[in-house]
C-alpha cells in the first residue's frame, strides 16, 4: 500500500489492515519455509508495509 492510501484510512480500519497484513506475512513465512516462494522479495515488501502502517497508526493516535 502506498503511504497516501494508508493515511486516508481511519484508525480502526488501519488497525484491522495491520492485523490482516500480519496474518498474511506469517503465512507467507510459513509457506516459504516449506517450499521457496516464487518471489521472495514479497516477504521484505510485506514487512515494510506493516511497519509503514504501524508508524502511521502511531502518528494518528498521538495526534489526538
Amino acid at each position: 500500500m502506498k503511504t497516501a492510501e494508508v493515511r486516508a484510512l481511519s484508525v480502526e480500519e488501519l488497525a484491522e489492515k495491520i492485523e490482516t497484513a500480519k496474518a498474511q506475512y506469517n503465512q507467507m513465512l510459513l509457506n516459504h519455509a516449506v517450499s521457496p516462494l516464487e518471489n521472495p522479495s514479497e516477504i521484505k515488501k510485506a514487512r515494510r508495509d506493516i511497519a509503514r502502517m504501524m508508524t502511521i497508526l502511531t502518528e494518528k493516535k498521538n495526534a489526538n
